[in-house]
């Protein structure tokens, strides 16, 4: 039996234009596209005509298909294309569950091969104007999941450790359990007025950053009403915002002067060649 190749494919934390050339290329030659729900549309703008596109998309609550039936899926897949694009938002392997696929794919003997891309954790901080690391502020970085398996007896997840072992934290799912997150941290040892900011839709337009203490955190995603998608992240640098908020600051000069986006732009360009 002739096997194609499944790439398991980071689309970036939303914005198109942060999309890797390779990984627009691969797009570009799938016969079929596996996506999830956290990929923009726009980017899909960029498979073949009459590739096969797939929805396999989870939100809290819904789930479009179970982690199994798409390990399979891709398997059948390969038997079916030369080339399939599992495509996942950030990067397949940082909290995207692509280490489970490849396991999948390496089970049935499909060739595979993964393309990194821009993980919402450096990217979408970066957009609200916090560098994640800073000399003098912080010299070490932690990305932690806020949503475990739910079939997990108790969390794997070492809250003492990180409150007193990394400068910052990045907590990919967490917005739902904001509250017992910072319970944990504060009871380990980090300060209630620890900066901390939840950044909602990062890298796109509508992109949202409100910033609180530690110990109001799960107060202030209350009463703003923030949802999923959503990263959290504490500790000092958070406190650069004020000064380095630059893309909230130019999105609001730019609406006054640019029709539309420049992923717009190259879409524009690219349909009058």
């Amino acid at each position: 039996m002739n096997l194609g190749k499944v790439y398991l494919v980071g689309a970036g934390p939303g914005d198109p234009d942060l999309l890797t050339i390779k990984a627009r290329d691969l797009i570009a030659a799938a016969g079929c596209v596996v996506y999830d729900h956290l990929v923009n549309a726009e980017i899909l703008r960029h498979a073949a005509p009459g590739a096969e596109l797939i929805y396999a998309g989870k939100q809290r609550g819904k789930c479009a298909m179970r982690q199994e039936t798409i390990n399979a899926m891709l398997v059948t897949k390969a038997t079916e294309y030369d080339v399939v694009v599992r495509l996942k938002g950030g990067d397949p392997f940082v909290f995207g569950r692509g280490g489970e696929e490849a396991l999948a794919l390496v089970s049935a003997g499909v060739p595979w091969e993964v393309v990194p891309g821009v993980s919402a954790g450096s990217a979408v901080t970066a957009y609200a104007g916090i560098p994640i690391t800073h000399r003098g502020m912080g010299s070490s970085v932690a990305f932690v999941t806020g949503h475990e398996d739910p079939a997990k007896t108790e969390s794997s997840v070492n809250w003492g450790r990180l409150a007193r072992g990394a400068d910052t934290l990045v907590i990919f799912m967490g917005v739902n359990s904001a509250a017992e997150i910072a319970e944990r941290l504060m009871a380990h040892g980090l300060g209630g007025e620890t900066p901390a900011a939840v950044i909602r839709r990062g890298t796109y337009e509508d992109q949202e950053c409100h910033v609180a203490a530690l110990a109001e955190l799960a107060h202030l995603i209350e009463a703003r009403a923030v949802t999923a998608p959503a990263i959290i992240v504490i500790g000092e640098v958070v406190r650069l915002r004020e000064k380095l908020n630059w893309f909230d600051s130019a999105k609001t000069k730019d609406q006054a002067h640019l029709p539309f986006s420049v992923s717009q732009l190259s879409f524009a360009i690219a349909a009058s060649d």
